[in-house]
């Protein structure tokens, strides 16, 4: 079943982003500085850009609302944006703003900014498409968009979702916005403008995020703040006892933009009348699982439509879909993909074990799932105890699981040749016997790796305990 997506307007600054990569392996003679070599120049859409289409590879139509001109820097961003997103310009004053990274490896070096454009004024069409989106996300990132677009944007606060993601150098959001964006930084800076300078309260840590968005829930006057804490996840707050929404599992990679992939994350699943405690869980795993996959320059390698972030109601076959675009993202970032499979009917710690050692085998686990049809013919019409449907969720709810793909077939040989997995992880008990899947792993260079069973746990004993387990008259049986 595929979920129909809210089309999404995302207002505010764009920029052009460069990265410079090479290898440093020595320092300069005449300074103690790293000699950059091999490098490789790439350009991507950056700021409001980069968030309209990481919004876009959830798979929903998205209209991008910014300031554009008529430089060198404007014309690469817009052939960047052709076929990703719609545009509705307005007039920019200056150069469109540009950042270059220098990076050896994964590690940022030098970071040069040129451009100094702000948006001059609003247009018709322009606030015509703010005041009428279903679902809104301003990506402010203090160049003007978001300002010469005020009016339209509080209209559109009052009557759809809107998220903000506010910037240090921007405004604070309009009233009545669903949820605001700020990182721990913002928030403390935002709060002590909103505080005009008393009780500073500046220790780091959940104390201070947890105070901070409470203050600026009410300074702002929104219905929810959620301070993005980088690998700890997000704190959301309404304005009294906050809720912490931790990652997934930590995620070793470049970050550049993972806020941006939260809050575009996070204003989609709003827009498509998701609650607000699930948006923000979903957003932070999308923004784990965007960093894991190799970031921005992941995401400016696989261009096609990619869901990123759980939804609400998704079926068996967009967790499917899913789980192909997030294979091809880690291979195209360099990374490891492993595969690990089973019916997985009653989740128990057997399975748990074998799973968490899959995953520290590679740069993702994708499990792939046995459908009812599937398991009835291996185990018989009593099974599967647990429908599909559930399998799916409570799998996508453990830490060391990336995605799920559900298989029809006996064997999972049709969706492994899709997956394409480096590695197919089995557990031990299949250390005597050949595989009828090995040969088609191998056939692309991919490895079956055997790992250690956890003895004396399987779903079959654990039904046939709970069969015999008396129980109490009156009891409730959920």
């Amino acid at each position: 079943m595929t979920t129909s997506r809210t089309p999404l307007v995302v207002v505010g600054d764009a920029l052009l982003d460069h990265d410079l990569c090479g290898r440093a392996e020595r320092l300069a003679p005449d300074a103690p500085v790293p000699v950059v070599h091999g490098t490789r120049r790439s350009s991507r859409p950056g700021g409001a850009a980069l968030a309209a289409c990481l919004a876009a590879c959830d798979g929903r139509p998205v209209t991008l609302v910014t300031a554009l001109g008529r430089d060198a820097a404007s014309d690469t961003l817009r052939e960047l944006l052709a076929g990703r997103v719609d545009l509705v310009e307005v007039p920019l004053e200056g150069t469109l703003g540009s950042k270059t990274r220098v990076l050896a490896g994964d590690r940022p070096l030098l970071r040069l900014d040129d451009g100094e454009g702000r948006a001059r004024a609003a247009t018709g069409p322009a606030g015509a498409t703010v005041t009428g989106a279903g679902g809104v996300l301003v990506a402010d990132y203090g160049r003007g968009t978001a300002d010469v677009l005020r009016a339209a944007l509080a209209t559109a606060a009052a009557r759809a979702p809107v998220v903000w993601d506010p910037h240090v150098r921007g405004r604070a959001p309009v009233p009545g916005v669903l949820l605001a964006t700020p990182s721990a930084q913002e928030a403390r800076a935002f709060a002590r403008r909103a505080e005009d300078g008393e009780d500073p309260c500046d220790e780091p840590g959940l104390r201070t995020a947890a105070r901070d968005a409470r203050t600026l829930v009410r300074a702002w006057r929104a219905r929810a703040v959620a301070v993005t804490l980088g690998e700890r996840g997000a704190l959301l707050s309404h304005g009294e006892t906050p809720l912490l929404v931790p990652t997934p599992a930590a995620a070793a990679g470049d970050p550049c933009g993972a806020g941006d992939r939260f809050a575009a994350a996070a204003a989609g699943l709003l827009a498509d009348g998701a609650l607000t405690e699930d948006a923000v869980q979903a957003a932070v795993h999308a923004a784990s699982r965007y960093v894991a996959e190799g970031g921005a320059r992941a995401v400016a390698a696989v261009r096609e439509p990619e869901p990123s972030a759980p939804h609400p109601g998704e079926g068996d076959g967009h967790s499917t879909a899913d789980a192909v675009r997030t294979a091809a993202r880690v291979r195209a970032a360099g990374g490891t993909v492993v595969a690990a499979g089973g019916c997985f009917d009653l989740l128990h710690a057997g399975h748990v074990a074998l799973l968490q050692a899959a995953r520290r085998a590679g740069d993702c686990l994708v499990v792939c799932v046995n459908s009812d049809d599937s398991v009835r013919r291996r185990k018989g019409d009593c099974r599967p105890l647990v429908p599909v449907a559930d399998r799916v969720r409570v799998l996508r709810a453990l830490e060391c699981v990336d995605a799920v793909a559900v298989f029809d077939e006996d064997t999972p040989e049709r969706i492994l040749g899709e997956l394409r997995p480096h590695i197919w992880a089995k557990g031990g008990d299949y250390a005597r016997t050949r595989l009828p899947e090995q040969p088609l792993v191998e056939s692309w260079g991919g490895q079956v790796l055997l790992l250690p069973y956890l003895d004396g746990r399987s779903t079959t004993g654990l039904a046939r305990r709970a069969a015999l387990t008396p129980t109490t008259p009156g009891s409730p049986t959920r």
